[in-house]
């Protein structure tokens, strides 16, 4: 490897654990949707709080963070000015959290990437925090060349996964039958229109 260190793709588990959102504006409102989608227990700290964060299963602090706000918590967005930004990704070093830091790569550990879900499938594109606005263009483009029936792909996949694993077909010829059955598929589709 050259150059500074790649990022570490992952999809995290945040049903029932603790999620703290620091700042109350419009940014901090865009990322609770998602935030409340993986079930996390959302904690919204600001000393101002748009009405939309104010909403059944958030809990609310109305003032300024604290670093004891981190407690407990698996995970954290700053999205609050740069200095409390900072503020936050500090105390979260001290505890082993991660933290997206909006709109400030260097501050954060994590970053969120442009998402989208289509049938089961999640599929999520990042820059490394460098150019955001270019993830959501290349998350638009992948949008429009995923296949409308990937459920249909992902049950052929699933339903031949479970075959192979059973009659113990090795690895390495896994992926080249599943694009086998999926080229099956298209074609069906192809010969109905």
């Amino acid at each position: 490897m050259s150059g500074a260190p790649q990022m570490f793709p992952a999809f995290l588990k945040l049903a029932g654990r603790s999620v703290v959102v620091v700042g109350g504006g419009r940014v901090a409102a865009a990322k609770l949707e998602a935030l409340l989608d993986a079930g996390a227990r959302v904690t919204v700290v600001a000393p101002e709080v748009r009405p939309e964060l104010v909403r059944a299963g958030v809990a609310v602090k109305r003032r300024e963070f604290v670093p004891q706000d981190l407690d407990g918590a698996w995970f954290a967005v700053a999205a609050a000015p740069a200095v409390v930004n900072r503020l936050v990704a500090a105390a979260a070093e001290e505890r082993r959290i991660f933290v997206n830091a909006v709109d400030d790569p260097a501050a954060g550990s994590a970053y969120t990437g442009g998402v989208f879900r289509r049938s089961g499938a999640t599929i999520a594109i990042s820059t490394e925090g460098r150019a955001p606005a270019l993830a959501g263009l290349l998350r638009e483009g992948l949008e429009y060349v995923i296949p409308e029936e990937l459920e249909k792909w992902i049950t052929e996949a699933r339903t031949l996964r479970e075959r192979q694993r059973a009659s113990g077909v090795p690895i390495s010829k896994r992926r080249p039958q599943l694009l086998e059955a999926l080229n099956q598929l298209y074609a069906q589709k192809e010969r109905r229109t």
